[in-house]
């Protein structure tokens, strides 16, 4: 059975917000495209709340450079579902993920889900928007997963939280 390549980072110095995914399915890992399962609604989500002018496919991913947004995730290993990760497995991520925020010094870190930013900091309260601590020297926000398999939010509720950070960040 071939291995599955971490998926790659889209990324460069200076973005006005970087996303961070948990860890990449095994469908994005499969073919080097984020969030590329039918039934993730990033890409949707973040043209509705004006991040983009056009909705990009996953496999026009790297195009989100030139709005100044990235791409990441927390922890590098591919998982069918994200709750395939051990809390320590996160937890050990954070220190490189620390310093590769560092290197890249964005204005804004928006972490996808409140799981990854929980086990980074061993925080358990976390609540969704700006927060108060930072990492690597950026702000922190926390926006809903859009996974097809977050059914707590709607996609119009995904939009309303997205959106209120492109508004805090413009």
């Amino acid at each position: 059975m071939p291995t599955i390549q971490p998926l790659p980072d889209i990324l460069e110095p200076g973005l006005n917000v970087v996303f961070c995914g948990i860890n990449p399915g095994m469908l994005a890992a499969a073919t080097g495209q984020h969030f590329a399962g039918r039934g993730n609604r990033f890409w949707r989500t973040l043209h509705l709340a004006g991040f983009t002018p056009e909705l990009l496919r996953p496999e026009d991913g790297r195009a989100i450079l030139q709005y100044g947004y990235g791409l990441t995730t927390a922890v590098e290993r591919p998982t069918a579902r994200a709750d395939g990760l051990s809390r320590a497995e996160i937890a050990s991520a954070a220190a490189s993920f620390e310093l590769k925020m560092r290197s890249l010094a964005p204005q804004t870190i928006a972490f996808l889900g409140k799981m990854a930013l929980s086990a980074m900091t061993g925080q358990r309260d976390i609540s969704w928007g700006s927060q108060q601590h930072g990492i690597g020297g950026a702000r922190v926000w926390v926006l809903p997963n859009p996974s097809g398999l977050n059914r707590a939010f709607s996609l119009d509720a995904l939009v309303r939280a997205y959106r209120e950070l492109r508004l805090a960040v413009e």
